[in-house]
């Protein structure tokens, strides 16, 4: 199991990018690594060709597992940082599994249609 953790997250979506920067997780889990769902990197593709659909939420590997959607805003929020504002926010709606289920699809409705407002194409 390697250190730290990798975040596949929309490098065009204003709330995705502000999400993963908020969290502070290095001091939580040392080092971050984030990519951009938009990019060649190579865990992109190997998500990709596991034909999961980036367009419906971004993916966290970590300790050997992939989180994706629900799943990894809940794992960012409890890793997070919780001695920032941001973070404290995060964690207290996010870290409860449950509240993070339900209010997922309404997160990503409204990333969707930023993103068609800001002529933004979906990822390919």
């Amino acid at each position: 199991m390697t250190q730290g953790i990798q975040i596949v997250y929309d490098g065009d979506c204003p709330f995705c990018s502000q999400y993963v920067t908020m969290t502070h997780l290095r001091q939580a889990v040392g080092p971050v690594e984030l990519i951009d769902a938009r990019s060649e990197h190579p865990l992109v593709q190997e998500v990709k060709a596991l034909n999961v659909d980036l367009n419906e939420g971004m993916l966290a590997r970590y300790g050997g597992r992939d989180y994706f959607g629900a799943d990894c805003m809940n794992l960012l929020a409890l890793l997070s940082n919780r001695e920032t504002v941001g973070g404290r926010a995060i964690s207290w709606v996010f870290s409860n599994e449950k509240i993070a289920r339900a209010l997922y699809p309404l997160l990503r409705t409204g990333r969707n249609a930023t993103l068609r407002l800001m002529g933004r194409a979906k990822i390919t």
